[in-house]
């Protein structure tokens, strides 16, 4: 007896309801729409027990490194240790809210929401800010789309963005996508922006300068007030990059640098999780002339309730809804815990982390006083080589290669969330790879379970399915 025969009882019932489903079924045409090359007449799937299925992703997490593994000190696109309480915040059955519910009905959302917007705005010195973005990259080109906006409502003709050569790459390339000239601005002789070369850059076709600050050597613009009355005296706009953003919490704020747009990495600052391709969110904040360009919609409060509205001249949808309403969760979850005292403090520590890690290499720091990271260079040594043998010693390695100014540049952020064993671990294998002959350099890794791969090819060529790797 099955399941409906156990439900209904004697088998005439059971084959009345039988009939009864018969006279429902509809008649599906077998026949595919699509082409012959794209069909298959069976799912061919590895054969593989439970147990077998099991161990083998359990054997894959042990092989992987993640930050709860150890530090990942991975200068200027930083992985941080995410604390497990705003995972359990956004856990919460409560949060989870469908999008798509009336903004009467989710009144607490909009609430979160809203008072996100307000803690980021303060937090940079901003005066509106947009959660919609769903990464930093696409906080960026959000940003440039909100300045070439405002541009074209004042009738400027603006076909230029200025990025310095040391910024991450996803500036340049926000600025092209979004259809300006990108000009690459050098750096001067202290790691700094070269304010001859800028005033030599800046012209009535400047949308914008696309700056961090401290910059990626960890250095802070010194000179970012003079730098600001330049890109403004063009008629330009200056977009503060969050990426270090990290480096000024409760000391300095980008909007009373002079900054008038900029995207908050909330995957580093405040502890959202990174990488893999998202879900993110990368919030722009902005100065209160290019608020009605925001994307749409955006939250606000009125008499007390939460609503959502069309800015007056937005730039329109960026992202789905009102952004990746988890993982602002998140963000808003670290935020609130941690205060004004605690943001400060976590600040504090990762300049702390910085420098004592730095202070106990055994290798050159051409750029300094630095903030949050530094740049060491492993000078005759292939700074790829030192890393993977960093591998061996049991640590992640640093970014290498980058950025070129740095010969054999290691660049490297420990973040706040490290202890001091865990910052002597690391200098340990910095030093102990950096005396090792050419030969084991040239080896390493040894001790891993991938041996040394191509990366470029790697990164080209991935084999991402089981059959792709059968076919290899």
């Amino acid at each position: 007896m099955n399941h409906d025969q156990a439900r209904y009882g004697d088998d005439d019932r059971y084959e009345s309801l039988l009939s009864e489903k018969d006279t429902t079924r509809v008649d599906v045409d077998e026949a595919s729409p699509l082409p012959a090359e794209l069909t298959r007449d069976e799912l061919e799937l590895p054969g593989l027990s439970e147990p077998k299925l099991s161990r083998h992703y359990t054997r894959l997490s042990q092989m992987n490194w993640s930050v709860e593994s150890g530090p990942y000190p991975l200068g200027s696109c930083t992985m941080k240790y995410n604390p497990s309480f705003t995972e359990a915040v956004a856990a919460d059955p409560n949060a989870a809210v469908h999008p798509d519910r009336s903004p009467e009905s989710v009144q607490g959302t909009l609430e979160l929401l809203h008072a996100l917007q307000d803690y980021l705005a303060r937090i940079g010195g901003m005066d509106a800010v947009t959660l919609q973005p769903p990464a930093g990259a696409a906080g960026e080109f959000t940003g440039i789309h909100i300045a070439k906006a405002y541009h074209e409502s004042q009738n400027h003709d603006r076909s230029e963005v200025i990025v310095p050569a040391s910024a991450h790459g996803t500036n340049f390339a926000s600025a092209a996508m979004a259809g300006y000239d990108v000009v690459e601005l050098p750096s001067g002789d202290d790691g700094r922006v070269d304010l001859d070369a800028l005033r030599a850059a800046v012209s009535e076709d400047t949308a914008a300068l696309m700056l961090t600050n401290p910059n990626t050597v960890g250095l802070f613009e010194r000179d970012i007030v003079e730098i600001a009355e330049i890109v403004h005296e063009a008629g330009g706009l200056l977009y503060y990059d969050g990426a270090n953003l990290n480096a000024l919490l409760g000391r300095a704020r980008p909007g009373d640098m002079g900054f008038d747009v900029m995207h908050y990495n909330v995957h580093k600052t405040f502890a959202t999780p990174h990488g893999g391709g998202g879900p993110g969110a990368g919030p722009v904040g902005v100065r209160e002339e290019l608020a009605p360009f925001l994307p749409s919609p955006h939250v606000r409060e009125t008499d007390g309730e939460y609503e959502l509205y069309d800015p007056e001249q937005t730039i329109g949808k960026v992202h789905g809804y009102e952004g990746n309403w988890l993982v602002l969760v998140k963000a808003y979850a670290y935020i609130a815990r941690l205060g004004d005292s605690g943001l400060e403090d976590a600040s504090a520590k990762a300049v702390l982390n910085a420098n004592y890690l730095a202070e106990q290499l055994e290798m050159e720091i051409p750029y300094d006083p630095f903030h949050h990271e530094f740049a060491a260079t492993a000078g005759d040594r292939d700074a790829a080589d030192v890393a993977k043998r960093m591998l061996d010693y049991g640590v992640h390695p640093p970014t290498t290669k980058w950025p070129e100014f740095v010969p054999e540049a290691m660049l490297t952020e420990p973040t706040e969330a490290e202890d001091r064993q865990a910052l002597d671990d690391l200098a340990a294998a910095f030093n102990a790879a950096m005396t090792d002959d050419e030969s084991e350099l040239a080896a390493s890794p040894s001790k891993t379970t991938a041996r040394r791969i191509d990366q470029a090819d790697a990164a080209r060529n991935p084999r991402l399915s089981w059959q792709a790797l059968d076919e290899s």
